[in-house]
């Protein structure tokens, strides 16, 4: 890895709030809107879906959200949500990945193409900035008290199957290999360590330093928006914050 402990993305440093755990959730809400859409309610026979309940446990949400959530798109099957993604740039040229689901494409765009015009981007094609990128699976662990040893967690997460991981003020950040986010999660899991969050997220390969005070506001004023906008699930970025 680069050295870098932020993978940047939308989350910042909110995730650890719980309107951004809330966040986590509609993500997973509209996925699993989409999954029932295709596969049905019975995640017995629906493995998307069955994957999409062991990655809302994974990320805390209590059983009786995810079952009310399960109700609500079976009931209201007319609820369509289609994925978008949009690629731009912000500020001094930092590569931007914006991940959406939406009921109104032509809402979720319009909204998109604003932030980055606003705050001195611009939204390009699809593709411009995305191969920028590698897709990795993350895992987060939060050690508030500090009460955790960074050699036993470095040492127990490479056991359970990771690649790599990196340490920050009390944060452990574990990256595999996509296919290997369930595995290492659940070995985290069964190691008696409580995760913060799993999901795939994409990781810059580079990063893009802001050396004016205008640039930083613009930017943080930008992914702001994004965060704030309901059709947003994630946002990746390659400012070195």
């Amino acid at each position: 890895m680069s050295g870098h402990s932020k993978w940047n993305n939308i989350k910042h440093k909110k995730e650890k709030s719980d309107a951004a755990k809330a966040k986590i959730f509609t993500k997973i809400g509209k996925e699993m809107a989409v999954a029932i859409k295709a596969g049905g309610p019975d995640p017995n026979n629906n493995s998307k879906l069955r994957d999409l309940i062991a990655k809302a446990k994974a990320n805390n949400v209590p059983n009786d959200n995810i079952q009310r959530t399960i109700k609500k798109f079976t009931d209201n099957s007319d609820i369509n949500y289609e994925e978008i993604v949009y690629e731009g740039y912000g500020p001094s040229g930092v590569a931007i990945i914006v991940e959406t689901s939406t009921d109104n494409r032509n809402r979720t765009a319009g909204n998109i193409r604003a932030w980055f015009s606003k705050y001195g981007g611009n939204m390009g094609q699809n593709g411009c900035v995305g191969y920028l990128f590698e897709e990795k699976g993350v895992i987060t662990i939060i050690d508030e008290d500090e009460e955790l040893d960074e050699d036993k967690v470095m040492e127990d997460a490479l056991e359970c199957g990771a690649e790599d991981i990196l340490s920050d003020d009390g944060e452990y950040t574990i990256y595999t290999a996509p296919a290997d986010l369930d595995t290492v999660r659940d070995a985290i899991i069964a190691a008696g360590y409580k995760i913060d969050t799993a999901d795939l997220a994409k990781v810059p390969s580079t990063y893009v330093t802001l050396e004016s005070a205008e640039d930083v506001e613009n930017m943080e004023k930008m992914l702001d928006k994004f965060n704030e906008d309901d059709d947003v699930n994630a946002v990746y970025h390659n400012w070195d914050a």
